[in-house]
């Protein structure tokens, strides 16, 4: 199963798009967004989405009621608060924004997770620590670094990759 990773889309609709369309062509079957939607507008966006989305909260996310809503208005997206827990076949995934750095490096230190996916640094990145995979997607809105990026995970291989858009 391949999994799509985003996080800080920032609002930016022209990236959002560019990102869907590469998960779709790609065949993700889950798309999982670590935080910083940041306005409402940008939800809807995400009905060309052919897979199913979960999301958390970054803490650049104004309205969160308002974006809760959004997010009710179509049954393929979920928000789940700060912080996620999800299965994918054997997989145990971790879904955070990460702007709390003692909590996010609590999790990565417990090692009870095979998958971390943090956001907030804008700065794409995988590593290994102990037994768990680190993935930072990057910035789907490019304003921080100038590189619009997401990442694609392998869930049978637990093998991730980053993709500039």
């Amino acid at each position: 199963m391949l999994v799509g990773l985003m996080a800080d889309t920032h609002d930016c609709l022209p990236m959002v798009e560019k990102a869907i369309k590469r998960f779709n062509e790609e065949g993700v079957e889950l798309v999982l967004h670590a935080g910083d939607y940041v306005a409402p507008f940008v939800i809807p966006k995400f009905r060309d989405l052919k897979a199913k989305l979960i999301g958390v909260f970054g803490n650049n996310d104004g309205d969160r009621e308002l974006l809760k809503k959004r997010f009710s208005e179509n049954p393929k997206l979920e928000i789940r608060g700060n912080f996620a827990e999800i299965r994918v076949g054997s997989a145990k995934i971790a879904l955070l924004h990460g702007h709390e750095e003692e909590l996010l490096k609590a999790l990565i230190g417990s090692e009870k997770f095979e998958i971390i996916v943090h956001g907030h640094t804008h700065k794409a990145e995988i590593y290994k620590s102990g037994k768990t995979t680190v993935i930072n997607p990057g910035e789907v809105c490019g304003y921080l670094t100038g590189n619009s990026t997401v990442a694609l995970l392998n869930i049978e291989k637990l093998e991730a990759k980053i993709v500039n858009l």
